[in-house]
């Protein structure tokens, strides 16, 4: 057979080689990091005989098919260890996920922390045993039969939900046996370093209507070292976890009488109010107008938008004078009415209007988190109507304006394109035109970009930027979707140069995604201490004792008219809590006043992560950092 290899070269096999046999002949190293095989684009098991002549492509844990079937491997063996240790388990699902992998399983037995060191140790003799993970392919009635035999009644319904005609899979390792559709690694001995992290509820299939199972999470690494670096990072994001740092701080709660809908605190404001005055002055710059619409808006407007075939379930609803209202779940009906409300020429074009819009949509309770997932937030959207020949250049002047903001704050991103979805409306050939238009936009900028099939919004294709953060965890916040549908939907027209009507072209399109989100991104970025320009306090003083409050406070007043946030911390405490204290809030500059910067007329600095930097006449150093609040330095 030909076996045409990622580079286009093709060698010459017998039949049945394996994909494994192929990778050691190209090299030993790689026939010993091999996890799986890509096989004509399907990714499959490393000991499985190839089909005949086919492209292949050795997966190792540097790739992300490697990585996902190396731990979908340890959920095995996890659920291996589980059965052993815990008779009459059922087994749920059991799918590697972003950094690890988890089994849910049903079991009498209550799963706490204290359990999970003798699951690992099982798991260790389990892996040390090299147990070969052996598929075989079943009929449906044969996979009944041997779950029936098993007592998995979750797995029988699997099977029941499966298509006519779809391969039926089971993987064995030792003496257990789960449906799988795979692929894995050859035997339990290629795993090295796994760790089980936390434990969790999980309703099956993620229905509240199903039975309540446990979760077990865990991740699993070729070597130790890895581990230890992932499991620090873990640590440190714990350190940095938003609902944490932003109660400690001061910026927001979260409470019982209404959850999902965080309740920003003064120095919340101000942290909010400076992202929002950046957002406003970039936005003038670039040549956007804003605008503000209605919460609340008639059924019939959602009706039309397509919203309530396709996003109902997502929305809150009331009634006013026996009228059915929805509140808004997102901003673009809204635009639209104002773009409505007159008639524009195709001189006004483009026509950028600018949101920051209160959104409310309906999350189950079991995946609020904090900031990042909220029932009610602000977007910072914005609706361009343009003519179709200026789709490109508005689209990479939305991609220059996400550059200078995640800039900004040091982020570094990359680019995913989402195409047309399932329950998407409108003709293929509209997606297509939409979808190249993206594509052309970004090959313009030299960007390179991932596809994402299938996942772009029910009324167009999408650009998301995913930003990483300085743990090196990404969040998708930015995203540019066009839409050729709406402006039909809502009979969008322009006057054109011949003077007749015409229909324009419309970018939805947002930066910080919700502001809320991004604040908790923030928070966790910077582990709390923002730079200068967005800390809600910049300045601390700290009088050393009562005499010197008076001095303190001329310093504060000159602070404050120079447009410098500042507090002055008269506690009788000693200088030495003072600094500690303001150092846990971190404040990035504290000024120390005693008998002889009161005589002087000086302050003694003290740096955030520098500590005493010396003392400075008090003019200079408001010239030092108004300065650095006017250019923004991150």
């Amino acid at each position: 057979m030909l076996i045409t290899l990622p580079d286009d070269s093709v060698r010459e096999y017998p039949d049945g080689v394996t994909p494994l046999q192929v990778a050691r002949d190209l090299s030993p190293r790689l026939g010993r990091e091999a996890l799986v095989a890509k096989v004509d684009g399907e990714v499959w098991d490393l000991v499985r005989p190839l089909p005949g002549d086919c492209r292949l492509e050795i997966l190792t844990f540097s790739d992300e098919g490697g990585r996902l079937a190396y731990r979908h491997s340890a959920a095995h063996v996890l659920a291996q260890a589980v059965k052993h240790l815990f008779p009459g388990t059922r087994l749920g699902i059991g799918p590697a996920i972003a950094d690890g992998f988890y089994y849910d399983f049903d079991t009498e037995h209550k799963f706490t922390p204290d359990d999970l060191p003798a699951i690992e140790e099982e798991m260790k003799r389990i892996i040390k045993a090299d147990y070969p993970f052996e598929r075989r392919e079943v009929s449906r009635q044969e996979a009944l039969e041997i779950f029936k035999k098993l007592d998995e009644p979750y797995k029988i319904e699997l099977i029941n939900e499966l298509p006519e005609g779809v391969a039926i899979s089971i993987y064995r390792q030792g003496d257990f046996l789960d449906l799988c559709a795979g692929p894995h690694v050859p035997s339990t001995g290629y795993l090295r370093a796994v760790k089980l992290t936390s434990l969790a509820g999980a309703y099956w299939r993620g229905s509240e209507a199903n039975p309540m199972l446990q979760r077990i999470y865990g991740t699993a690494f070729p070597k130790a070292s890895l581990l230890e670096e992932y499991l620090h990072r873990l640590e440190e994001a714990r350190k940095r976890d938003h609902r944490r740092l932003g109660a400690q701080l001061g910026i927001f709660s979260l409470q019982e009488e209404a959850p999902g809908f965080p309740f920003f605190h003064p120095k919340g404001m101000i942290l909010r109010n400076e992202l929002e005055q950046f957002w406003r002055e970039e936005h003038r710059r670039a040549g956007y107008l804003e605008i503000r619409t209605p919460v609340i808006l008639n059924r019939s407007l959602w009706e039309r938008s397509g919203h309530w075939d396709h996003y109902r379930e997502n929305m809150y609803f009331t009634r006013i004078d026996d009228t059915d209202y929805a509140i808004k779940p997102m901003n673009c009906p809204g635009a639209i009415l104002v773009y409505k409300s007159e008639q524009h020429s195709y001189r006004d074009f483009p026509l950028r209007l600018a949101e920051m819009g209160l959104v409310h949509r309906h999350e189950k309770s079991g995946v609020l988190h904090g900031l990042m997932r909220v029932r009610a937030f602000t977007q910072d959207d914005a609706h361009i109507f343009m003519l179709p020949s200026q789709v490109e250049d508005e689209i990479q002047g939305v991609i220059d304006l996400v550059d200078r903001f995640y800039g900004l704050f040091g982020f570094k991103y990359h680019v995913e394109l989402s195409t047309k979805p399932e329950n998407a409306m409108g003709s293929d050939e509209i997606w297509e035109l939409a979808t190249s238009a993206l594509r052309r936009a970004l090959e313009a900028k030299g960007m390179e970009y991932k596809v994402n099939e299938g996942d772009g919004a029910f009324y167009g294709p999408k650009i998301d930027f995913h930003l990483e953060d300085s743990l090196g965890r990404t969040w998708q916040c930015g995203t540019i979707q066009l839409d050729f549908l709406m402006p039909e939907k809502f009979d969008l027209t322009y006057i054109g140069e011949d003077g007749q009507k015409h229909r324009p072209v419309m970018i939805h399109r947002v930066v910080f995604g919700s502001i809320e989100r991004f604040i908790g991104i923030l928070i966790e970025h910077y582990a709390g201490a923002f730079p200068v320009w967005l800390a809600p306090v910049q300045v601390k003083i700290l009088p050393i004792a009562d005499r010197h409050h008076e001095y303190a406070y001329k310093v504060r007043e000159t602070l404050v008219e120079a447009g410098v946030r500042a507090e002055v911390n008269d506690r009788n405490e000693k200088i030495g809590y003072k600094i500690r204290a303001a150092e846990v809030e971190r404040i990035p500059y504290m000024l120390v006043i005693g008998d002889k910067e009161a005589a002087e007329g000086t302050v003694a600095v003290r740096e955030r992560g520098k500590g005493d930097t010396g003392s400075a006449v008090l003019a200079d150093f408001i010239g030092r950092i108004t300065q650095e609040i006017k250019e923004r330095r991150s």
